[in-house]
């Protein structure tokens, strides 16, 4: 019996795959689980219909990320923080780089940067997660404070 797979089951396959399966296991528990649904000719052209819709709106996000990361690699960042003879009071974290972005006209969460603990003045690289196949270098520079 061919069903169309709602989430992803480990050793049978992934959420929209569609997958034969003996009837017991089918009935018995996918279905009524939730886990699948049948594979009518209907239910397959709705999914099919589904998976173009979202291959759609998936290149768009995509296209989103890259123009963001070519727009974050080209941007000049400079972060002042106090500090004393090249040694900060705290620690430059991702939440501050969020805020200089912010300050420049650029949304992220905190939670999409990735950066090493700075304690010192110097030049810095970070990494912003904007997508699952884009990730961007942050290139910025920690100054002292005046």
């Amino acid at each position: 019996m061919e069903v169309i797979l709602i989430k992803d089951i480990e050793k049978l396959g992934y959420a929209n795959d569609i997958v034969d399966v003996k009837p017991g296991y089918a009935n018995n528990y996918l279905i009524p689980q939730g886990l699948a649904k049948a594979a009518t000719a209907s239910a397959k052209k709705v999914l099919a219909e589904n998976l173009k819709q979202r291959a759609h709106k998936d290149a768009k996000i995509l296209a989103d990320a890259q123009a963001l990361a070519e727009t974050i690699v080209n941007l000049p960042l400079t972060l002042s923080m106090k500090a004393e003879e090249g040694k900060l009071f705290g620690t430059v974290t991702a939440t501050d780089l969020a805020e200089a972005l912010a300050a420049k006209g650029i949304t992220l969460d905190r939670k999409q940067i990735t950066v090493e603990p700075i304690k010192t003045v110097g030049e810095y690289e970070a990494t912003a997660r904007l997508h699952k196949e884009v990730k961007a270098t942050i290139k910025f520079s920690v100054v002292a404070a005046e």
